[in-house]
């Protein structure tokens, strides 16, 4: 199959379930399975592209990431304030995939552990949704310090391969009292600083596998992410006011088995 057709089909799995609870990294294993690419070089592209999930955020939260460099009166989630709860947010998980990146890399990263995230994920998803309780953040402007630090815990899990940050951090919230619709628009913000992080020093530790004559792969891998990508958050959006999470969850239950047997085989 042609790289840059390959490169395409990558970046629409990446734009379509990166802000999805179903975990991206479930499906890129998939579709890099039948496709037949895989390896070291494979796995820094799937983070490359990246950047062009996180930059359709970027552009459907402009207002937002501006109000954080010109903060506007009587918008609370905004300048310095918006910042910190945004490192808040960020910190635990940083700090935690520092520490344990190389245990992560060596115990975490098999077949069995991403079959058990997927259905982790999937069940702790139906208990929270089936779970009574009064939102106490009902708009991004009532985010206070001990909930962003209680998302950024939660997002933790999002270090175990198969368990998706979206699942991590939107659960979090709802169980620390934001209503799903807030938590899931503070997930897509939260995650433009730490997927860049990541993004940032992958590339740094894989550059030397990469040439010149790579950059148009990349490049249609970035922009393929980022337009399906806008279409994923705002679909994504419009229906998580009306629906709940548990739909998202059965899908990882069936989807759970096709990724063990092509991790497997």
């Amino acid at each position: 199959m042609d790289n840059l057709l390959v490169a395409l089909i990558l970046s629409i799995v990446e734009g379509l379930t990166e802000f999805l609870p179903v975990s991206s990294s479930g499906h890129l294993i998939l579709a890099g399975d039948l496709l037949h690419f895989v390896g070291e070089k494979a796995a820094t592209f799937n983070v490359v592209i990246q950047l062009g999930a996180i930059m359709a955020v970027v552009v459907l939260y402009r207002e937002r990431f501006l109000g954080l460099v010109r903060p506007q009166p009587y918008v609370r989630f905004a300048g310095l304030r918006g910042i910190v709860l945004l490192v808040l947010t960020c910190l635990p998980a940083c700090i935690v995939g520092l520490l344990l990146h190389s245990t992560i890399k060596k115990h975490l990263f098999t077949p069995t552990t991403v079959l058990l995230a997927l259905v982790a994920g999937a069940v702790m998803m139906i208990v929270v949704e089936r779970r009574k309780y009064r939102p106490s953040c009902v708009t991004l402007d009532e985010m206070t310090p001990r909930l962003a630090l209680g998302i950024g815990l939660f997002q933790c899990l999002a270090l175990w391969p198969g368990f998706s940050r979206s699942a991590s951090t939107i659960m979090g919230g709802m169980i620390l009292g934001a209503k799903r619709h807030v938590a899931a628009e503070y997930s897509f913000i939260a995650a433009v600083p730490i997927m860049v992080a990541a993004t940032g020093f992958d590339m740094l530790k894989s550059w030397h596998l990469f040439s010149a004559a790579d950059i148009p792969f990349f490049a249609v891998g970035m922009v393929g992410a980022f337009l399906s990508a806008l279409v994923a958050i705002k679909a994504f959006v419009a229906l998580v006011g009306r629906i709940t999470l548990i739909p998202f969850a059965v899908y990882r239950l069936i989807i759970a088995p096709f990724v063990f047997y092509f991790m497997v085989y």
